[in-house]
């Protein structure tokens, strides 16, 4: 009784005398043999050698077979050999071929009782199956790796294997390359990270992808990853049978779909085990042999590699990112000036996390700062050199400095930084080992101007509130590092309501990669004026608008601020002559705006405060001197100005001391103090809260 078998490779059946039953057309494609030469004719009278006698074992016996043998095309003397003298051709010279045989199980049950029909067999040329492993190979290393993705490069290794080798390939990788924790008890915990099949659906798999399993001690996968050693398994083997039976999900798949042969190959690379390739054969006739355990191990191999240096990357990149995000403002600080969205989008290639960053930072006088900047690099040594730089602008910004003396102070702490860091011996060189830009603004609600200056920065965007949108030019000014360069601010008029883009570079770097750099400013000044209900989800519409449905190949900082502005009714400002009567008369100005203002409560800290920072102007000051009160939220803000560049600072009174005790009256009263330089002097300024 003969079973019709297909396939890729060239396949015949036999029965159970070994007489040829059915020939395929790749099978005449293959040999030259046409099926009326060779249907009803023994198997080994087409065979040279001495392979047929194993191969008629192998026959009579239903067992598997795979060997190499000749085809037999002239008529010579047969050879007498053992099992009932079968007459065996010798070969002269003919083309050798693969032969493998496989017992075929009845198509229905009952068709032909419980035990082996008849033998299938599937034949290929030595030099076609050296090609086609040969081209496997050339395949995988195409392939295999494409990515830094952990589970995209286990899927490139089962979609490289399905088909042409196996009938199913599984990839397993163990809980530790996720991060999880040792083994428990039970066994090893793995996940099913890629699995493919020939049938839609995998339904000969036991394990559902993308979820968790445990790998049982006494299995073939523990075996396999404790020797770390590959092996090649019959399905019938005593010792599988003995652990499938165990597993009756996996026997009852295993029976269904007539699997008979698997490949348990360890992904090992630098010394981890990272978890198992399976391979299985219920399709193909044909048996895993040796060499198919050696391609096996060669294509694990290259994917284990793979997939360790996608661990690696995602380990340092996740690193990177938790670094940098700690780092970054999750919200912004309490101000009034502006109204603020942010949002920071990491590289999605190769480069991993960049040094994008943003920032938010309240100043006096009911003032705010807005920055944004960029370290060149990636991975944890960007995001460092970018803490580094937040913290320095923080710091350079509590002095109060102007834009263009803040980015001059920064440009010499990263060149200072660089020199530092130079090996013993080594000399600076025309760039900086940080390589950093940035864009810093100041906005004041007061007189609704914002100043600005970058150092080797992308320039803002400003949506006025009629919906226009500007790129104001801004003089580039050079990297942060290269010293000896000077910086230039800009001061705009910036009506209320008005919106302030500013973003690093690779907002706008998906448009220079199509090769149309001013396509990327379009796209944002056409995002920045389209309608949206909030900040927020116009910082959503200009992102979408500019990067489009893929993650970025460059890190993305994008911040957007609506200004508002503080009217009239809430600011109060004096000019005062430079003499000691103005201090009384200043006095009496604060109370009375504070009436006005229904504050009367902060009358006493109020007068108290004024008294003594207008003391001190008058003392050591030179005219003008100006008195400002700010009512701002829940903030009172005191400011007195005079021509002095002279900056006060707190000091101990002794008991013998006339004087000295003003300011820190003014500091124990007060939430916050401090002075700012300007142009025309410099403004003491105190914070209390009502």
């Amino acid at each position: 009784m003969a079973t019709r078998v297909t396939g890729r490779a060239a396949t015949a059946t036999v029965d159970g005398g070994g007489v040829v039953t059915g020939w395929s057309v790749a099978a005449e494609r293959l040999t030259g043999f046409g099926a009326g030469r060779v249907l009803g004719r023994p198997a080994v009278e087409l065979l040279a050698g001495e392979a047929p006698v194993a191969l008629l074992r192998a026959v009579v016996r239903h067992e598997p077979f795979t060997g190499m043998l000749r085809l037999c095309r002239s008529e010579e003397e047969p050879v007498a050999v053992e099992l009932g003298a079968v007459p065996v051709r010798t070969a002269r010279g003919e083309p050798a071929w693969v032969v493998s045989a496989q017992p075929l199980r009845p198509a229905a049950a009952g068709s032909a009782g419980p035990g082996p029909v008849g033998p299938a067999l599937a034949a290929g040329s030595v030099e076609e199956r050296a090609r086609r492993r040969l081209a496997l190979l050339g395949e995988a290393a195409l392939r295999i790796g494409s990515t830094l993705e952990v589970e995209r490069t286990a899927q490139e290794l089962a979609e490289v294997a399905i088909g042409g080798f196996a009938d199913f390939v599984g990839v397993d990788l163990l809980d530790s390359v996720f991060g999880g924790g040792p083994p428990s008890s039970a066994g090893l915990v793995f996940y099913r990270v890629a699995q493919r099949s020939v049938l839609p659906g995998c339904p000969e798999s036991a394990v559902v992808a993308g979820r968790g399993d445990v790998i049982v001690p006494d299995s073939p996968m523990a075996r396999v990853l404790a020797a770390g050693r590959p092996l090649r398994s019959d399905y019938r083997d005593p010792e599988i049978r003995s652990w499938i039976t165990q597993e009756p999900e996996r026997e009852r798949r295993a029976e269904e779909f007539g699997i008979h042969s698997a490949l348990l190959v360890p992904l090992t690379a630098r010394g981890v085990t990272l978890g198992v390739a399976i391979f299985l054969r219920h399709r193909s006739p044909e048996p895993f042999d040796e060499d198919d355990l050696l391609l096996a191990t060669e294509l694990t191999a290259r994917a284990a590699l793979s997939i360790d240096n996608a661990r690696q990357y995602t380990q340092q990149r996740d690193t990177a990112l938790a670094l940098q995000r700690s780092l970054l403002p999750s919200r912004t600080p309490r101000q009034a000036a502006v109204e603020v969205a942010f949002r920071y989008l990491p590289a999605g290639g190769r480069e991993g996390v960049g040094g994008d960053w943003f920032d938010v930072i309240p100043l006096s006088g009911a003032r705010v700062a807005l920055v944004v900047g960029d370290v060149v690099g990636h991975g944890v040594p960007a995001s460092a050199a970018m803490g580094r730089l937040r913290t320095a602008v923080r710091t350079l910004a509590d002095i109060d400095m102007p834009p263009d003396e803040l980015l001059t102070h920064l440009d010499d702490l990263v060149l200072r930084v660089d020199l530092d860091e130079l090996p013993e011996g080594g000399t600076a060189w025309a760039g900086s080992s940080v390589g950093a830009t940035c864009l810093y603004a100041v906005y004041d609600p007061v007189t609704r101007t914002c100043s600005l200056a970058r150092a080797g920065h992308p320039g803002p965007a400003l949506v006025g509130p009629d919906g226009t949108v500007l790129f104001p030019e801004l003089p580039a000014g050079p990297p942060l590092g290269l010293g000896g360069l000077p910086f230039e601010a800009v001061e705009l008029e910036v009506p209320e309501g008005s919106v302030l883009a500013l973003y690093t570079d690779g907002l706008l770097r998906a448009s220079e990669l199509r090769g149309d750099p001013g396509l990327g400013l379009d796209r944002l000044g056409s995002a920045l004026t389209a309608p949206a209900d909030s900040l927020e989800d116009l910082c959503d519409q200009v992102l979408s608008a500019t990067l489009g449905p893929d993650a970025p190949s460059d890190d993305v900082a994008l911040l957007l601020a609506r200004t508002r502005s503080l009217h009239t009714q809430d600011v109060a400002d004096w000019a005062l002559r430079h003499d000691p009567s103005e201090v009384a008369r200043a006095r009496k100005l604060a109370a009375a705006k504070l009436t006005e203002w229904g504050l009367e409560e902060a009358s006493f800290v109020t007068e108290l405060v004024v008294s003594e920072l207008i003391t001190n102007a008058v003392r050591y000051g030179l005219p003008p001197i100006g008195l400002r009160l700010i009512r701002d939220g829940s903030l009172l803000i005191c400011e007195v100005s005079d021509g002095s560049s002279t900056a006060p600072h707190l000091r101990r009174a002794h008991n013998d001391d006339e004087g000295g005790r003003g300011l820190l009256l003014v500091a124990q009263l007060c939430r916050n103090w401090g002075t700012r330089h300007t142009p025309r002097g410099k403004t003491i300024w105190a914070e209390q809260e009502f």
